[in-house]
């Protein structure tokens, strides 16, 4: 449906992607209409005056001081995870990574939307687990499958059926997880206990945003914003932190470098704090060179709400559905030398100063770029340096991973490492 009307235009060269994201031009509804009944009108799909006061009021819970006590719940997640794997490890063959990395990523985004803090989670937890995992897939299918882009032939089909259990039990829990904490802020005692904790989650963020007219989220855009967050964080934050893997498994000699910063900076402590992130720099280097190759959103789209002109001459009308090719962008020889090999220099501070700034956008661009960026580069750190401490990785020839650009970046063959334990804590 959403390609059918009109011709999809695709760019993927920076000084297109400058004139058309650098603008505020809304996302494309033929295609982000199909979120709606999971994810409701959040920041992914408003547009207009009510996405900028969404914006404004959910900018200050992404600030640098609010995400730093989330690093030690990252880490807790992580080790779960890590654990696991040294009994996969003794097994002495290769397994797939991104089933395990997905259930990690959802579990810490639960830890940080809810406050479900690191004792796990109960049943009704459990099934939002299932029914975010079961969603995102769901809506995977639907983009990908011609015959369920029209509404009325999807909801009569058993996928589109579960697509909608799935929605009741996501609300569900969401809408009750906000009624409980709307009414446990009515208890004073309840009020300072929140207010005294390590650290408040993402709710706690939303239901305490207002406006300068104190005007506050209604409850159907909390629930819009924190399915929205739930949605776009465990995903691709999954596909991140799994190719990232995959480029150090192809890479021992930055993989054993990336070790030994980490080590550096530790030292003999094995946890992992906000301050340690900021000093991280050939392990950040080589996260953005994996981004590039495998960037977790490939693909953005946006429709024009005003005619754009181009430097070449040419121009669009309005109207015009763009889609802005993040994994060709990020592969072009216009931009980057030997663009098929992994090459940390390429985010060397010399090398990233001469090029052009929409070169590199696996976050997006403009005013609509992702705000949970530094919520996941952070995610992506603390995951990445428990990882290469515990284990060495290593590619399984016979099982490559096939790129599937989808919502976000995944693999038809899923991404198959062998691993080899170093130990517990910083393998020293």
């Amino acid at each position: 449906r959403w390609n059918t009307r009109q011709l999809l235009k695709i760019i993927y060269e920076p000084e297109y992607a400058k004139a058309v994201y650098s603008r505020g031009d809304p996302k494309a509804s033929d295609l982000y209409d199909f979120f709606l009944q999971w994810i409701g009108k959040g920041l992914l799909v408003l547009h207009g005056p009510k996405w900028f006061q969404h914006r404004k009021l959910l900018t200050p819970g992404f600030h640098h001081d609010v995400l730093k006590p989330y690093v030690a719940v990252m880490a807790n997640s992580a080790r779960v995870m890590l654990d696991k794997w040294e009994e996969k490890a003794r097994e002495d063959k290769s397994f797939d990574i991104y089933h395990d990395v997905g259930h990690m990523a959802l579990e810490l985004l639960m830890k940080c939307t809810f406050g479900k803090g690191t004792s796990g989670l109960n049943y009704s937890d459990n099934a939002y687990h299932l029914a975010v995992r079961d969603l995102t897939l769901l809506m995977q299918q639907r983009l990908s499958s011609f015959q369920y882009h029209n509404d009325f032939i999807y909801w009569l089909t058993p996928h589109g059926r579960r697509f909608l259990r799935a929605c009741r039990v996501a609300h569900d829990h969401t809408d009750q997880v906000i009624r409980e904490r709307k009414a446990a802020l009515q208890d004073k005692e309840e009020q300072e206990r929140i207010q005294s904790r390590r650290h408040l989650d993402f709710l706690d963020i939303l239901l305490g945003a207002q406006d300068e007219d104190r005007v506050k989220l209604s409850d159907a855009d909390l629930r819009a914003e924190v399915d929205t967050f739930m949605f776009e964080g465990h995903d691709t934050t999954t596909s991140g932190i799994s190719w990232f893997l995959y480029c150090m498994a192809l890479n021992p000699e930055h993989q054993h470098r990336c070790r030994e910063e980490i080590r550096e900076i530790l030292g003999d402590r094995d946890s992992i704090q906000g301050e340690d992130l900021g000093k991280m720099t050939y392990l950040t280097m080589c996260i953005r060179e994996s981004f590039r190759l495998y960037p977790p959103v490939p693909q953005v789209y946006r429709q024009l709400s005003e005619p754009v002109s181009f430097v070449d001459g040419r121009s669009l009308p309005a109207g015009s559905l763009i889609s802005l090719h993040i994994y060709a962008l990020h592969r072009n020889s216009a931009v980057w030398p030997d663009p098929e090999v992994f090459d940390p220099l390429h985010f060397s501070l010399e090398n990233m100063a001469g090029r052009h700034p929409f070169a590199f956008l696996p976050f997006s661009a403009g005013p609509r770029n992702c705000i949970g960026q530094q919520f996941a580069m952070n995610e992506m750190k603390v995951v990445a340096a428990l990882s290469l401490l515990r284990f060495e990785f290593a590619p399984d020839p016979s099982r490559p991973p096939i790129p599937m650009p989808q919502l976000t970046l995944c693999s038809k063959t899923g991404i198959h490492l062998r691993l080899t334990s170093l130990g517990q804590g910083s393998g020293k």
